[in-house]
């Protein structure tokens, strides 16, 4: 469950909106923002943490793991400047928190960054598990 990560965003100064990514990954939660948000997005690929168990089934079944079902993730949009306390708070609550991405401007469009090279980044209209069910 999010609850308690959606707690803490929802008391931080310069929280702008949260998202709880299920199907379709975190791609397509981030593909979502994006759209609801009215700009682009800028993924850093190689800072998303993949769990070992997860990443080993991706490898397998050939998988991307961007595109696996995201559930007990939270994404949260918080002004660059309140970041650090986010981050902060979350650590204090024992609640893994990473920063992978920004919101820049729709012209920049949805994209990633994947050991240093700019990529497209995917949205899946069907989960990834879907592949192997």
């Amino acid at each position: 469950s999010v609850g308690g990560a959606a707690r803490i965003a929802a008391e931080h100064p310069g929280v702008h909106a949260m998202h709880d990514p299920t199907e379709g990954g975190l791609a397509t939660g981030l593909h979502e923002v994006a759209f609801a948000s009215g700009t682009g997005l800028r993924l850093h690929a190689d800072r998303v943490p993949v769990l070992t168990e997860g990443k080993r089934l991706c490898e397998e079944y050939g998988l991307d793991p961007l595109g696996a079902i995201a559930s007990g993730a939270l994404l949260v949009m918080v002004e660059p400047t309140q970041a650090d306390g986010l981050s902060e708070a979350y650590a204090r609550a024992w609640i893994p928190c990473t920063h992978s991405g920004d919101l820049v401007p729709p012209d920049a469009g949805i994209y990633m960054l994947r050991a240093g090279e700019r990529q497209r980044l995917p949205r899946y209209d069907a989960d990834e598990i879907t592949k192997v069910l």
